[in-house]
Order: C-alpha cells, then sequence, then structure tokens
C-alpha cells in the first residue's frame, strides 16, 4: 500500500539534553555555541518542540559526551515517566 504523499505529524522525540547540559555546567549559549546553533533553538530542543537532524543531534551528543541513544528517544526515558 503505498502511503500519500505529504508532511505527516512527527512522533514525539523525547530527550535529555537540559539534564545533560545542566550537569556539565552549561549554558544554552554555550552548548549552542558548541554545536552551532541559536541559543533558543537549544531551548526548543529541551522542551520537546522541534526534532534535531541527524547531523545537529551526533554534535549534541559528542559535545555532551553521550551516545544518541542516551541522548533521544522515542520513549518517554524512565526518570521522566
Amino acid at each position: 500500500m503505498l502511503r500519500a504523499m505529504g508532511r505527516q505529524k512527527e512522533e514525539p522525540l523525547f530527550n535529555r539534553i537540559e539534564a545533560a547540559r545542566t550537569a556539565q555546567g552549561l549554558s544554552r549559549q554555550a552548548l549552542a555555541d558548541a554545536v552551532g546553533v541559536h541559543y533558543q533553538t537549544i531551548g526548543y530542543l529541551e522542551r520537546g518542540e522541534y526534532s534535531p537532524s541527524l547531523t545537529l543531534a551526533l554534535r549534541l551528543a559528542e559535545v555532551l559526551g553521550l551516545s544518541v541513544q542516551a541522548l533521544f528517544s522515542v520513549r518517554p526515558f524512565e526518570a521522566d515517566r
């Protein structure tokens, strides 16, 4: 069966960006500078209002010293439930 072309509603993407960032004492601005985005983008990501590109997800994981799987999930993290 073929799906109709067009933008489909995205599933939520859960993340631990804020927890990882604050654990390292980084401001949103410092993290944004390290990964090459505007500091407001970090806020959107932390609140789940924006899903990052694969490239940005990899940059965030690298800067925060975590695997992408430890930083992002399609299901809520245990501590978030």
